[in-house]
């Protein structure tokens, strides 16, 4: 579904340094499997100059994963461990040319474990769930202070962007509220007003002239037109999406192909909800017709 650069490719397609390193006395571990997620770099260091000479990672991810780790060895080699620290995630997304922004999650858990082998060849205590933080996303296992430190560090302003760069909210959304929390926290302190998805604009000093409100076979148009939109890219990821159903606010598709079961077909999902509400003009829900049936025989049988 993404458009990855030229150099994601060659990263993902031959990825430098993999498997165990010989020698390495200093290991980073983050994520976990159950998550979708995983990493382990090692590395090398030079005990009397800190400078390290050699770097590998073992990574059970999506191709991002792959290729930010296999960018993140390459870009550490030769730097003192001060000189290491300081890569951002955005530094490992440049390296790469870029990355596409439903993965930029891949490279924010590359910075987090070369922290993590960091502090475990300085013999620091380290731990990627950030005690200090409450657990927000419980599906991802992330924390508030995680949310926090990459609002921070990346200058984010919507859930979306939270969710592409931690995964918080990519599962089952109930998360969004204390993740719109955190949001209104941190912008605030850099003077910005964070405004919901969907919100309405504070009106203008002219008072513009409402929007009229879509007729049902124009809202119905608009719909398909966002679904033709977007399957482009999902077909590009041997994926699709089809139109199943409209029930009110919520939007009813499957993916299929490549896109179902996927781990980030939560945050494909969310990303087109938010394609529909801009061209919609009101808040919708776009839901997987499987789930929304489910759910429907459930309450139905509850209820006798």
């Amino acid at each position: 579904m993404w458009d990855y650069t030229e150099k994601v490719k060659e990263h993902f397609y031959n990825p430098r340094n993999t498997g165990p390193l010989d020698g390495a006395n200093a290991t980073g571990d983050v994520g976990s499997i159950s998550c979708g997620d995983a990493l382990r770099l090692m590395l090398k260091v030079d005990p009397v100059t800190e400078i390290i000479q050699d770097a590998h990672f073992q990574t059970f991810g999506c191709g991002s994963a792959i290729a930010s780790s296999s960018a993140l060895t390459e870009m550490v080699k030769g730097k003192t461990l001060d000189e290491a620290k300081q890569i951002s995630n955005q530094d490992i997304a440049d390296f790469l040319d870029g990355l596409p922004p439903e993965k930029m999650h891949c490279s924010v858990m590359g910075r987090e474990a070369l922290h993590a082998a960091i502090a475990n060849y300085r013999g620091e205590e380290w731990s990627d769930d950030h005690e200090e933080g409450a657990l927000v996303c419980k599906c991802f296992a992330v924390d508030s202070q995680m949310i926090e430190d990459t609002i921070r560090a990346n200058k984010l302003s919507t859930v979306e962007e939270v969710t592409n760069y931690t995964k918080a909210g990519g599962g089952c959304s109930t998360c969004h509220e204390p993740i719109e929390e955190i949001l209104t926290k941190v912008m605030a302190e850099r003077g910005e007003t964070f405004v919901p998805a969907g919100a309405k604009k504070a009106k203008p000093a002219v008072a513009e002239a409402a929007p009229a409100k879509l007729g049902t076979l124009a809202r119905i148009r608009k719909i398909e037109e966002v679904i033709a939109a977007v399957r482009p890219t999902l077909l590009a990821d041997r994926g699709d999406i089809e139109l199943v159903d409209i029930e009110g606010k919520n939007i009813l598709v499957n993916l299929t192909g490549a896109c179902s079961g996927c781990q980030m077909e939560a945050a494909t999902l969310a990303g087109i909800q938010t394609k529909m509400i801009e061209a919609l003009g009101e808040f919708v829900r776009v839901v997987p017709a499987a789930k929304a049936q489910a759910h429907a025989c459930a309450s139905h049988a509850h209820g006798g």
